[in-house]
């Protein structure tokens, strides 16, 4: 293997400066510095001329170049004469391209500040065109969806029932633990207080109405926010960045109904499902305190939730599930579609997903609840 970068400087009577170049010249190896030349030049104010001599050079690569660009712009600045003639050829030719390309003076921008009208200003921008870009979607959506009713979209059954056992079965444990634990701690809460009043039984009152009636349905849609609304955008976002989705459209298919309709009509069937899975595991969660904490009966306990309970309360609550099941689905596949053309932009997809989808489900339960107090019910 050949020896590391050596280094010497001989002087000469005519006000010359020689560098001696030997060895091995190349970048992973400890290669002399350029100071050694620059301190030397600076303690000879007579210099002329740089010269160097590379007999003795055996092998290089851009660690050469990287130690011969400094001695170059310092002898430019001091109008000292650089003989090259002693220099590899190769690297003459590479010196002499460097040094006919300068570089683009915009190559390195420095990063303006921006007012805060102009930072005002641009997020509104964005914001009217991300609102416009979802309105054109929801579209899509929209159009699809009626095709479907009149027998002509373009989608496999086979996938709308892969995608149903995805978003059903395959998410019953996660529903199951999430719902048991806030019916759970409901109760717990509410335990606490009631038995300031020897109110007790009403813990079940507490329990079911707020489960049956809105809060299944919304760790239910959070919980799948997180888990399909996420698995949904990084599809999607996978196959626009593998080309998949343009394929589609040069072959004359919808990407709309081949890919967002079934996901869409998946979700929004398994939701209600899945809510009122989540009504009975908020119940038994409730229960479990009810009669371990409080010393409920069973029978009681079950009495006073159906007593509490009524059709009204399970019909907002199945039908806030279809809601939430829709928006899930359109923010995953929505997000999926706008996604870029890297692997960071499957991940940025998927974080957006399942903020849409949250921030979705809250805006929603707050127009139902307002809508259900104008109503009365």
């Amino acid at each position: 293997m050949a020896a590391s970068g050596e280094l010497q400087l001989e002087k000469t009577e005519e006000g010359s400066l020689t560098v001696a170049l030997g060895g091995s010249w190349k970048l992973g190896q400890e290669l002399p510095s350029a100071d050694d030349v620059l301190h030397a030049l600076e303690g000879m104010p007579g210099t002329g001329r740089l010269a160097f001599d590379t007999r003795e050079l055996t092998e290089w690569d851009s660690g050469l170049l990287i130690f011969l660009k400094p001695l170059r712009e310092f002898c430019a600045r001091k109008k000292i004469a650089i003989e090259e003639s002693g220099l590899p050829q190769g690297a003459r030719k590479l010196l002499a391209l460097a040094a006919a390309v300068p570089a683009k003076k915009d190559a390195r921008k420095a990063e303006r500040k921006v007012s805060f009208l102009a930072h005002v200003g641009n997020e509104t921008v964005d914001f009217f065109k991300a609102a416009g870009d979802m309105l054109a979607f929801i579209g899509d959506t929209v159009v699809a969806f009626l095709n479907l009713l009149r027998g002509k979209a373009q989608f496999r059954r086979t996938d709308l029932w892969l995608i149903v056992e995805a978003c059903g079965g395959q998410a019953l444990p996660i529903v199951s633990l999430i719902c048991f634990l806030v019916g759970l701690i409901l109760a717990f809460i509410g335990a606490i207080q009631l038995q300031l009043f020897g109110a007790q039984i009403y813990v079940a009152d507490l329990v079911g109405i707020a489960m049956v009636r809105l809060m299944a349905a919304i760790m239910t849609g959070i919980v799948m926010a997180g888990r399909t609304g996420g698995a949904f955008a990084a599809q999607l976002g996978t196959m626009q960045v593998n080309q998949e989705i343009d394929a589609l459209k040069t072959l004359g298919i919808s990407p709309m109904e081949f890919l967002v309709l079934p996901r869409m009509l998946a979700l929004a069937l398994m939701m209600p499902l899945l809510c009122l899975y989540a009504n009975v595991m908020g119940i038994l969660g409730g229960m479990v305190v009810g009669v371990g904490m409080l010393d409920i009966g069973i029978i009681q306990y079950y009495s006073e939730t159906a007593k509490a309970v009524n059709l009204w309360n399970l019909g907002i609550g199945l039908f806030s599930g279809i809601v939430f099941g829709v928006i899930v689905a359109l923010s995953g596949c929505m997000r999926g579609m706008q996604c870029g053309r890297s692997a960071s932009a499957v991940g940025d997809a998927a974080t957006s997903a399942v903020v849409t989808a949250i921030v979705g489900i809250i805006l929603s339960t707050a127009v139902i609840t307002v809508m259900c107090n104008l109503l009365g019910i």
